[in-house]
């Protein structure tokens, strides 16, 4: 039996959205293959939902391409709520969404060029993201990776991040030194990594890696958490625009480190899968 995805991008990051309606969540294995660039559909993840929840108006799952569960993502939440939008489910009324790394509101503006979300609250505490050791703020400390000792903060906004700051971001160095990283024996759960430059106090750039899915043009949790860092560590204001290789994010982050985030979604287009011919 074929499955029927819808596929959108938020700045280059896309997702295939599946329905509970169209058909059950593929295993493990099944993930991996409809994700695959060249075996299959070709995804950064899959968007599983709209599914019930008894604490929101919609629950949703994010699956990552190696078929891990991610608690939280900015970009594809602002996907999802663009799915819903489509399908008539949602206007520009507030409304929120569950997920495994909390609820979040969401408020449409526009469809395509501006969803904006509540992603929540960043903490840099070592037993929430979690890192490894005695309980503290992890900010500006040193990790051995790749055969070098590298400077960095972690932070989580629902799932785990490592941020790293530079001054000669590249695609080639966050793939070298990412799948290090992100699976560094401090980080219990892997994390997602960050290589920060901050241009001004109003704007950053980021190249990313992101847990189970490797080198990424966009993230909007990543975005999150590296500006909540660069805001924790005076190098920043409250508002932060976010430039990474798939385009821009704006960020508002609140004094107790909550953040809203706002950017466009764009359709592409609606796909079948045919387990046999993958």
């Amino acid at each position: 039996m074929s499955l029927v995805f819808q596929k959108y991008h938020a700045l280059g990051n896309d997702y295939l959205v599946l329905d509970p309606s169209d058909g059950e969540l593929p295993d493990v294995e099944g993930i991996a293959r409809v994700c695959h660039r060249n075996f299959g559909l070709g995804s950064d993840g899959i968007l599983y939902g709209p599914l019930s929840s008894t604490q929101a108006d919609f629950r949703l799952r994010i699956l990552n391409p190696d078929g891990s569960e991610a608690e939280k993502s900015g970009n594809g939440l602002r996907i999802f709520c663009r799915y819903l939008h489509d399908r008539g489910e949602v206007s520009d009324r507030p409304f929120t969404v569950e997920t495994l790394g909390g609820i979040v509101s969401v408020c449409i503006h526009h469809p395509s060029e501006s969803i904006e979300v509540e992603m929540g609250k960043v903490s840099f505490s070592s037993d929430i993201i979690p890192v490894s050791g005695e309980s503290r703020e992890v900010l500006k400390e040193s990790l051995e990776a790749g055969g070098q000792t590298i400077e960095f903060s972690a932070a989580t906004i629902g799932n785990p991040h490592c941020v790293i700051l530079s001054n000669n971001l590249s695609e080639a160095e966050t793939r070298r030194l990412g799948p290090h990283i992100e699976t560094h024996p401090l980080f219990p759960n892997r994390t997602n990594v960050q290589f920060l430059e901050v241009i001004d106090r109003g704007n950053i750039r980021l190249e990313i890696w992101e847990r189970g899915a490797g080198y990424t043009l966009a993230s909007g949790s990543s975005s999150s958490a590296a500006a909540a860092v660069a805001f924790r560590l005076g190098l920043v204001d409250s508002d932060v625009s976010v430039q990474m290789p798939g385009g821009l994010l704006t960020l508002s982050i609140g004094d107790d480190f909550s953040v809203r985030m706002t950017g466009p979604v764009r359709r592409i287009g609606s796909m079948n899968w045919l387990p046999e011919q993958s």
